[in-house]
């Protein structure tokens, strides 16, 4: 830019030849240092103008020789310190403050500054005075807005303006006056003054009137006008002023333009026509080229169907549906809008349409040959080539629906396996007349269990069989699934990849153009190069070639990538054979036509499903295996209700019930280790079928403890060998039934006592079987673990009922009825204690085995045997309580005839020692002798009380008088009687007791 080109926001002065209206030093200085500069214009930045300046201020050595430095500075420290001239220092040196007065010298004039007088400021002075003067006139045609005086003058002014144009009609002041209008003409020249019968004298002066009225206007307007033209008239001498500059800077840019188009038309003549005509016929040669690959590429394009067809016709639907993708998408980039392909790609979407549907069906075949195939073939996969590639094509697809076919298909071949197993089972069996019994349940009805559990059995093997080949097909779709999913996933990570990278790249060549300096190629002016050729034209033509030649190694790739293909291809078929080399060729030629080869189809991003979609396919797979799971268990459930139709599995035995159970729960479980699932619907018939069996394996039990109550003569029975085996066992921790013996085993004598952990149990025959009974619940338990908390109710309704029954036989004398008994005895009683004591020995073992079957939230359950043993203790205190109450009966009655006299021991003590001795005898020997110690020390002491309350009566006291000495012989000979009894011999009897305390 020139040095003297002005600032546009200062004003322009129209003296003074140009010279802005700002004083500047550099154009003001004299005349022997600098030359002053005409201003012009800048109209082309960065050209030579023909002066002799650069294309900007470069340094300059003339003006730079009388630049100031360091070296011209008059106060010099070491000088001032060291002046020879000086006699001594003066006072104050080394406090005055450092500057051009720190020294007492005489200032020269410089040499280098021009001396400036006033005469300098002379034109700068006469030209602001000129500005000044218009200051101060526009300062009092408008005053400050702050000033109250010159507020109110205007305010005046402008109403005084106001008012006398509110004299003019409005009319005048409308947009729209216009004399042509008859309406306005009328309202301003109103014609009914001008009426001729008025006279002629009265229109002369009307008309006067209304001459010196719109005259009258006219003034008015005229006035305000001057008196506003006179407010602005040095703002318009001004802009008339500035307008005239202007015209002149106006003038010299249009003669710098004019030059300027004259040296680009040279330029354009000499340097560019020839480059130009160069970069055409290139451009003419590029477009031919690029006619010649399009006419390439729709020739092969026209050969696509015949080869989609050629493919179709070898089951190739992967690489027909890869070619199509590609032809497709070279139509819709490379041949967008040729006539002649106008149909082509509906044609290539219904053969894409017809390919779906064939690998549909095709899928369908596969899976009805795979799943029905017979079991004795050892392979797990049917042509895993051929699944792997019908996958392939369906995932390309998106026909992520195909596992629903499968699954349709696993349905029907589990009905089948079920069928042909009955059949095949039917066949063997001549009691059977499948031309009577028509249907397969019927048919299943009519069987023996053995017979049907072999069937069961049968149809478990199958189904085990079914599905590993289910799994292993499976995993192979599922390999195929997690394969394309990873393929999908590493190809946009090298995607990511790449952009990452060439982003950096890009960040690098631009940092790189930053530093050094230089613009990109394409965002500047392209520098013609020594062959006529711009810069970037040359890299754009050398990236158009490297680009062509990196499609032509992609072409050549692809079709030898594709006749590689074709030649496996072709000898998949004996119709293929015989045209192998034409087919192959003519594949080979269509895909190496287009670009890119079939990989391009392959690698689309919207073809292929995305990694959620295939995630959820991959999730499917295993989910198919459950359902094959599920399936499997249903058809089993629907064999075992066929079966359960009319209660026969209500009526097998217990063995029987736990084969099969134990049958179905190994099927379960191995089905579980092969699926990785819990199927629950053959789990719940059986539990559905054990709930009838434990009830009616509960009423059978409780109906045979009925019977046994009921015939019970409650008389201490002999306890054989073999349960006290049983009771062995059980103190073993063999909570189970034992096994058989054989019947050449010796035999042992029975014993009179039941021994249980070095005790001795007198029992009766009932509870001898109820200990196997219950044994037997506990054993179901073992076999058949689902039906814990079921057998368990039932285990404590079936203590429940023989606590209850024993106690309405015994205490309640039902016995005398239902057996016959002529009286319930204390033998009785002590037996039934007795036998309720093993009850509640073996419940905490009973509860402890049911623990271990339970879950921890069932545990819950087991607080029926606490209520269980309260119920037994509860009774087997009303026993003790009711032998107590005998001899209390008996000690009342005997005692109200007790008379203190001669001979003793008295017949009452007597009989009271002889019935004390009856009581003994018939208890001794099944109660311990921890409880008859017990016993007798209560009935001692009801004995004490009935005795106290007989002596107070009689008024015997402990006075030594004679009556109290017969007294003293009698209690001493009851003493020695109870005293002599086993077990008995030295419990405490404490007859003092039976004296009145003195007062």
């Amino acid at each position: 830019m020139a040095s003297g080109h002005s600032s546009s926001s200062a004003p322009h002065s129209s003296r003074g030849g140009g010279s802005d209206g700002f004083y500047r030093k550099g154009q003001e200085h004299s005349s022997r240092h600098y030359r002053s500069v005409c201003p012009l214009p800048d109209v082309c930045p960065k050209e030579p103008t023909g002066e002799t300046r650069g294309l900007c201020d470069g340094p300059s050595v003339v003006a730079d020789q009388h630049r100031w430095t360091i070296y011209s500075s008059k106060v010099n420290l070491p000088a001032a310190l060291n002046d020879p001239r000086l006699a001594k220092r003066e006072s104050d040196f080394f406090t005055k403050t450092w500057g051009l007065d720190f020294a007492e010298t005489e200032v020269m004039p410089s040499f280098y500054l021009p001396n400036i007088t006033k005469e300098h400021f002379a034109p700068y002075l006469q030209e602001m005075s000129q500005k000044e003067k218009i200051h101060e006139r526009c300062r009092a045609i408008c005053p400050n807005k702050d000033d109250p005086d010159s507020v109110s003058s205007i305010t005046h002014n402008h109403e005084k303006a106001r008012t006398e144009l509110e004299q003019v009609p409005k009319i005048f002041m409308r947009p729209d006056f216009v004399l042509n209008d008859p309406v306005t003409f009328n309202a301003v020249l109103p014609w009914s003054h001008f009426s001729v019968a008025s006279g002629k004298n009265r229109d002369a002066s009307s008309s006067r009137l209304l001459q010196e009225k719109l005259s009258h206007y006219l003034d008015v307007v005229e006035v305000c006008i001057a008196r506003q033209i006179s407010l602005r008239s040095e703002a318009f001498f001004h802009a008339m002023s500035s307008q005239h500059e202007l015209q002149d800077r106006l003038q010299k840019t249009t003669h710098a333009v004019a030059k300027l188009r004259s040296r680009m038309a040279n330029m354009e003549r000499v340097m560019c026509a020839g480059p130009l005509r160069a970069l055409q016929q290139t451009l003419t040669r590029s477009n031919c080229v690029r006619l010649h690959s399009k006419l390439k590429l729709m020739a092969a394009v026209h050969q696509t169907q015949p080869t989609v067809q050629l493919l179709l016709s070898t089951s190739e639907f992967v690489g027909a549906l890869e070619l199509i993708a590609t032809t497709k998408e070279v139509l819709q980039q490379e041949l967008q809008g040729i006539h002649s392909f106008r149909h082509l790609g509906s044609q290539l979407c219904e053969m894409e349409r017809l390919i779906d549907k064939m690998m549909v069906a095709d899928f369908s075949t596969y899976a009805k040959s795979d799943l029905n195939r017979p079991f004795e073939e050892d392979s797990q996969v049917l042509e895993k080539d051929r699944l792997q590639s019908l996958v392939f094509g369906l995932l390309r697809q998106r026909k992520l629906d195909f596992l629903d076919i499968y699954s349709e298909e696993i349905i029907q071949a589990a009905k089948g396996i079920v069928r042909q197993s009955v059949l095949r089972t039917v066949s063997q069996i001549d009691e059977i007349d499948t031309d009577v019994v028509m249907k397969l349940p019927d048919q299943m009805r009519l069987m023996v269990f053995c017979q049907w559990f072999e069937l069961l059995q049968d149809i478990f093997e199958h189904f085990i069989l079914f599905l590993k080949r289910i799994k292993a097909t499976l995993s192979v779709i599922r390999c195929v699934v997690l394969e394309v999913l990873d393929s999908s996933q590493r190809s946009r990570l090298t995607a990511e990849g790449r952009e990452r990278t060439g982003d950096q790249e890009e960040e690098e060549e631009e940092e790189e153009e930053r530093l050094e300096g230089h613009p990109r190629v394409g965002t500047e002016l392209a520098y013609l190069t020594h062959e006529g050729l711009f810069i970037s034209d040359a890299l754009n033509e050398a990236e158009t070639q490297a680009q062509e030649t990196q499609q032509q190694e992609t072409t050549r790739s692809a079709a030898m990538h594709m006749q590689a293909r074709r030649d496996v291809y072709g000898s998949d078929s004996a119709s293929a054979t015989t045209e192998s080399s034409s087919s192959r060729e003519h594949i080979a030629m269509t895909t190496s036509a287009l670009p890119g080869g079939l990989n391009t189809g392959l690698s689309s991003d919207d073809m292929m499903p995305s990694d959620l979609e295939l995630g959820r396919v991959a999730n499917n797979v295993q989910e198919l295996l459950y359902t094959a799971s599920d399936v499997s268990h249903d058809r089993c459930v629907k064999v075992l209700m066929a079966r359960a139709k009319d209660g026969s599995l209500e009526r097998l035995s217990s063995a029987e019930f736990v084969c099969l159970s134990q049958e179905v729960e190994g099927f379960v479980k191995e089905t579980e280790e092969l699926c990785g699932r819990r199927s629950v619907s053959l789990r719940g018939a059986l539990q559905s079928q054990a709930n009838r069996f434990v009830h009616r394996f509960h009423e059978e039990r409780k109906n045979k403890l009925s019977l046994l109550l009921d015939n019970e003569r409650w008389k201490q029975a002999e306890v054989p060998a073999e349960f006290q085996d049983l009771v062995n066992s059980i103190a073993d921790g063999r909570i189970t039934l034992p096994d058989r013996k054989t019947s050449g085993t010796e035999e042992r004598k029975p014993s009179d006592y039941l021994t249980v952990d070095g005790q001795r149990y007198a029992v009766v025959g009932t509870v001898l079987l109820l200990i196997r009974i219950f044994l037997e619940y506990c054993q179901c338990v073992n076999d058949i673990p689902s039906i814990a908390t079921d057998m368990l109710t039932r285990l404590s309704d079936f203590l429940k009922h023989f606590n209850s029954r024993s106690c309405q036989l015994v205490l309640g004398a039902g016995a005398l009825q239902v057996v016959g008994l002529k009286t319930i005895t204390t033998k009785n009683l002590a037996l039934v204690s007795r036998c309720l004591q093993l009850v509640v020995h073996y419940i905490p073992i009973i509860r402890a085995h049911f623990e271990t079957k339970l879950l921890p939230k069932q545990y819950s359950v087991l607080r029926h045997f606490d209520h269980i043993t309260k119920d037994y203790n509860d009774h087997i205190a009303e026993i003790s309580a009711k032998l107590v109450a005998i001899m209390d009966s008996l000690f009342e009655k005997v005692l109200l005839k007790y008379e203190v006299k001669a001979p003793m021991p008295s017949i009452c003590f007597r009989n009271i020692c002889k019935q004390m001795a009856k009581m003994h005898e018939a208890i001794s020997d099944l109660l311990p002798e921890e409880q008859t110690q017990m016993l007798f020390l209560r009935i001692n002491a009801g004995f004490k009380m009935h005795l106290k309350k007989q002596l107070s009566k009689l008024g015997v006291v402990n006075d030594g008088a004679p009556q109290h000495g017969l007294v003293v012989v009698d209690v001493a000979f009851y003493t020695e009687n109870v005293q002599v009894l086993r077990s008995l011999e030295r419990l405490d009897l404490n007859m003092a007791e039976i004296w009145e305390q003195k007062r």
